[in-house]
């Protein structure tokens, strides 16, 4: 189904339309969010979580 999505003339298409709608002004500050976002992503999923109350309970129970 998507499997011909990221030809190079789709993304080009692409590219001119984000081009039209934000403008070449606007795409380094929408760059600069989204590498923000992909960074507090990576940090967040390589982080180790708190263990949670259930962990607790199963430990105690042992």
């Amino acid at each position: 189904m998507f499997s011909g999505i990221f030809q190079p003339m789709h993304l080009i298409v692409i590219l001119v339309i984000v081009m039209i709608i934000w403008g070449p002004g606007k795409l380094p500050e929408l760059g600069e969010g989204l590498a923000k976002s992909i960074k507090a992503f990576k940090k967040a999923m390589s982080d180790t979580p708190p263990s949670t109350p259930i962990e607790h309970q199963e430990e105690k129970k042992d």
